[in-house]
């Protein structure tokens, strides 16, 4: 999803990295009680929240509980991104006909930054395609 994130007009950065947990510095290897998330830093004069959500929905199978690492959670900076991210997780239950639906809606919390071979995972893979396909 990080790719595809940032290839949106108005995306300045994403990152990839822990949040949504009480113990401090989760790495991938040890993850405490932290989730996977996408940091996204966004110009909102250009792309505004909602539209983040759209490309999200699209994207994100919130069917299924997992375990924590691996949950379904949206977090949320401000009132307004609250209110918008529980309008657009309720609207997505009310068309899940009936299944199981599982996405957390959270106060953002610290944000720990994930190793650098999780940074741009799909660029780095490409890049090394690349380098298989290439005439010498």
């Amino acid at each position: 999803p990080q790719y595809k994130y940032s290839k949106m007009d108005g995306v300045i950065r994403t990152v990839v990295g822990y949040s949504g947990g009480r113990k401090k510095n989760p790495t991938y290897r040890n993850i405490k009680d932290a989730t996977e998330a996408i940091l996204i830093e966004y110009d909102p004069d250009i792309i505004p929240f909602e539209n983040i959500l759209i490309k999200w929905s699209r994207m994100h199978n919130p069917f299924g509980k997992k375990k924590r690492q691996y949950r379904s959670v949206i977090f949320y900076v401000d009132e307004k991104q609250k209110k918008i991210t529980k309008d657009t997780v309720e609207e997505m239950k009310s068309n899940s006909r009936g299944d199981d639906f599982f996405t957390d809606v959270e106060p953002v919390s610290a944000f720990y930054m994930a190793e650098d071979y999780h940074q741009d995972h799909v660029q780095k893979r490409l890049a090394k395609l690349g380098d298989l396909i290439k005439d010498d």
